[in-house]
């Protein structure tokens, strides 16, 4: 890759990245004002000290979707957050599933004629 290409390439990511903390800054200082610093699985609360430990969470899983009500959000700590985010990876399939194939190979295929040889 030319150095040209590089530094553009570099300039998108820089500002994708910008872009991002903007957003989540917005959304996540709306959202300590809007609510109480608790988590909303859990029930841990919050104060000054440890409230970069409570996340913000979409709970339709799309981070662009940020209403001005916060009907979007619940407040979780990390620990819940985390697993709330797993949770919904075991439940979406796998893009990858139609591409697997079932097993053609029977290991037990010659069992009975080596039974019937004794």
């Amino acid at each position: 890759m030319t150095e040209r290409k590089s530094s553009r390439l570099d300039e998108i990511v820089a500002r994708a990245n910008r872009d991002k903390a903007e957003r989540e800054l917005g959304y996540r200082e709306r959202s300590l004002k809007m609510y109480p610093w608790v988590c909303g699985r859990c029930g841990r609360e919050f104060n000054a000290r440890n409230v970069q430990e409570l996340t913000v969470h979409h709970r339709d899983h799309n981070h662009d979707n940020n209403p001005l009500d916060g009907s979007n959000w619940e407040l979780l700590c990390v620990y819940c957050h985390d697993n709330e985010h797993q949770r919904y990876v075991d439940a979406t399939p796998s893009k990858d599933a139609a591409a697997v194939k079932s097993a053609t190979h029977n290991p037990f295929a010659g069992l009975a004629d080596l039974l019937r040889k004794d």
